[in-house]
């Protein structure tokens, strides 16, 4: 009972914002925890981008690997030429290569060139009699084999796409929700001031750390479903309690809404949560364990931010990001990025295939706001 009453006292006030003229509390939303943005979507939103923090795969540059190729000399013999090669030299882990393409050169008398096989490291100078075992392939009407360089794995953005048939034609098979990201077209404008409403209320939350000689850095968790701010929360941390960063903080927060959490935030009075009134089925996300109840407790209730959002002014750490994912958290959007993040800047996170769980992540929602609130960051 002791616990049950503590919680009810922490959440009396979920973030409300002080007014340094009058010495008072103003909410930065309204009283059921929604965000000014999220109940006002015709506000004209500031100009900001809300664009993804892909993978490594998907952000990085097109790996090449060198392949030998030859020129088709009679066009007659390309569609025999083309299954034999394929039978003795089948590509499992290169399907988005295409095993024929036009000359580039002009001047050649062949208009048509053909893949054979991968070079291997000891690429070097071979004729076809080397490369192709006979008398599996009949190499009549093949020229003497070349090696070009051939994009090593399939490619996963429109980016890489371009760059990968310059050297040699690719199959491409665009995922539309990762194109309207990059393109900043994902979100509609009613979502979009609601990202906005929440990104207020976490620069608020850092502006109440900043007045206590704090770091000032904010977050809030949203359920995304309710359009309902669970915790909003700031850095606390110092020499006593390191842990403290905005983004642990409003983890425990959420947990404490669920009568569970760790810490004591009540000398932080912009450190606020709402209770959860109700128990709620698990959301679906991206967990992968045996298990079928790790997404909710006995009570029924998420595990802890299970289909949740968080907004927080600045890139989590490593620390932090690995909360993230054992939290369960759904999306991250951040404002500014930091030096040591582990959502983007120094690492992903988020995106690493060898983690339980996975998540996305959006930055530059209010960039430049969040950026003046710790510019040395």
């Amino acid at each position: 009972m002791t616990l049950c009453s503590d919680l009810c006292l922490h959440s009396r006030s979920p973030a409300e914002r002080m007014d340094p003229s009058l010495g008072t509390l103003e909410k930065p939303g309204d009283k059921d925890g929604k965000a000014e943005g999220a109940r006002s979507p015709e506000r004209g939103p500031a100009p900001w981008q809300a664009l993804p923090v892909l993978s490594e795969r998907q952000s990085g540059d097109v790996e090449l690997v060198l392949a030998y190729a030859a020129p088709v000399l009679d066009q007659r013999q390309t569609s025999r030429l083309l299954k034999e090669v394929a039978a003795v030299h089948p590509l499992p882990a290169q399907p988005h290569l295409k095993r024929v393409r036009p000359s580039r050169d002009a001047s050649c008398p062949h208009t048509l060139e053909i893949l054979l096989c991968l070079a291997g490291p000891a690429a070097g100078a071979r004729s076809l009699a080397e490369l192709l075992p006979q008398p599996a392939v009949d190499p009549c009407g093949l020229g003497p084999p070349f090696l070009v360089p051939v994009p090593a794995r399939p490619p996963l953005t429109r980016r890489q796409f371009e760059k990968a048939r310059a050297h040699w034609p690719t199959s491409f098979h665009e995922d539309r929700q990762v194109a309207r990201a990059l393109a900043g077209c994902l979100f509609s404008a009613q979502e979009r001031a609601a990202m906005q409403g929440y990104m207020e209320q976490a620069v608020w939350a850092a502006q109440q750390a900043a007045s206590r000689g704090l770091r000032a850095m904010g977050a809030v968790v949203v359920d995304p479903a309710a359009g309902r701010v669970l915790a909003t929360g700031h850095d606390c941390s110092s020499a006593a309690s390191p842990l403290l960063h905005a983004t642990m903080v409003c983890i425990d927060l959420v947990a404490q809404g669920q009568g569970r959490g760790a810490y004591n935030l009540r000398r932080h009075p912009a450190c606020s949560f709402a209770l959860a009134t109700a128990p709620q089925a698990a959301r679906a996300g991206s967990v992968r364990k045996l298990d079928a109840d790790v997404d909710t407790g006995m009570d029924g209730l998420p595990y802890v931010c299970t289909g949740y959002d968080l907004y927080i002014t600045r890139e989590p750490c490593t620390m932090c990001a690995m909360a993230l994912v054992h939290s369960r958290v759904q999306r991250v959007f951040y404002g500014a990025p930091s030096p040591d993040g582990a959502l983007g800047t120094c690492f992903r996170v988020h995106a690493r295939p060898d983690l339980n769980h996975r998540f996305q992540v959006f930055h530059g929602v209010l960039e430049a706001q969040c950026r003046q609130l710790d510019p040395c960051a």
